[in-house]
């Protein structure tokens, strides 16, 4: 299926206005600014306040990616919302974001992939878009990780914020658009990145409450080796199925997880720093919503022109990994 015509028209972002900062989690868990910084990059993120749902994150930045297009929420024949913090389990946060637009002609459901999970949702709705059987398709990475974080765990709770990016799908000129996807699964590491509790394995009772099942846990040594193999071998991959060089890359938008792990993937492409779009430091890794963010930022910021190559690569539970060819 040719996807040369489908392409993004229009991108958005949002985050929360609290900030956490290296600083003050000191005051909160056992670490300090420079182990944090040297081992990750983070140096604060984004804390959604206690009134906003994953919803209400994924409404602002769609708002701002739908006026980008130049079309109204009534135009979206679906919407998509990448997240594994919904705001329940159902209806799904896709349902509750399309009523919040009055997106009333569209259909809409969530994509559970973790921090691949806005790739996964480009490749879903860009296919759609090809076949002929949508136009418009909006798609968000929305995540309130806060709420599924353990502050008492000096591991995990350095790594993640709360934030949203969207993307409105279209069809583009010839020769624009996305030109491949790689995606993956490998299950059988799914027990080194998951929230046990709330489903139907560990119903939510008090056991599981007083066991801290509810929050997110990370094999972190054995998840940084996973990440680190898989994107520089996600983007070639993507790249050896469009047919480009690596050399052709004009900017690459990675998950933004971890420094190292983004260094990982830029030694493996031959790419030097100038040509990677990285805002870690100000938001920690937002899951889904990383890749959308950092892609909308760089619109912003002008590091984005008419006929770029960008290439989109990400990593995430499941294990999960996901990679795009796009040319602006």
């Amino acid at each position: 299926m040719q996807l040369n015509s489908v392409g993004i028209i229009g991108s958005g972002k949002y985050v929360p206005d609290r900030i956490l900062t290296n600083q003050q989690l000191e005051q909160m868990v056992d670490t300090n600014d420079e182990w944090i910084v040297t081992r990750t990059g983070i140096r604060e993120r984004r804390i959604a306040a206690a009134e906003q749902a994953t919803s209400d994150l994924a409404f602002i930045a769609s708002e701002k990616a739908l006026k980008a297009a130049g079309i109204t929420a009534e135009e979206l024949d679906l919407i998509i919302v990448a997240t594994i913090t919904p705001d329940m389990f159902f209806p799904s946060t896709a349902c509750l974001l399309q009523e919040k637009l009055g997106a009333t002609k569209a259909a809409a459901f969530d994509l559970s992939a973790a921090c691949s999970g806005f790739i996964y949702g480009l490749a879903t709705a860009s296919s759609m878009i090809a076949s002929g059987m949508y136009k418009h398709v909006l798609v968000v990475g929305a995540e309130c990780l806060s709420r599924i974080t353990d502050y008492t765990d000096r591991n995990t709770c350095i790594l993640f914020g709360d934030g949203a990016g969207a993307v409105v799908l279209g069809e583009v000129p010839e020769g624009r658009g996305f030109r491949s996807f790689e995606l993956g699964a490998d299950g059988s590491g799914g027990e080194l990145l998951k929230v046990c509790g709330g489903g139907s394995r560990v119903p939510s009772t008090e056991a599981s409450i007083a066991e801290k099942q509810h929050y997110i846990y990370m094999a972190g040594s054995e998840v940084f080796k996973f990440a680190v193999r898989i994107m520089g071998n996600a983007a070639e991959e993507a790249l050896r199925k469009a047919g480009i060089d690596k050399g052709e890359i004009d900017l690459l938008i990675p998950h933004q997880a971890n420094m190292r792990i983004i260094q990982s993937a830029l030694n493996k492409l031959e790419l030097s720093a100038d040509k990677c779009m990285v805002n870690l430091d100000k938001y920690g890794n937002v899951s889904a919503a990383s890749i959308p963010i950092a892609l909308a930022e760089a619109v912003e910021q002008g590091r984005v022109n008419e006929g770029d190559c960008l290439v989109l690569v990400g990593f995430g539970g499941g294990l999960t990994w996901g990679a795009s060819v796009l040319i602006w």
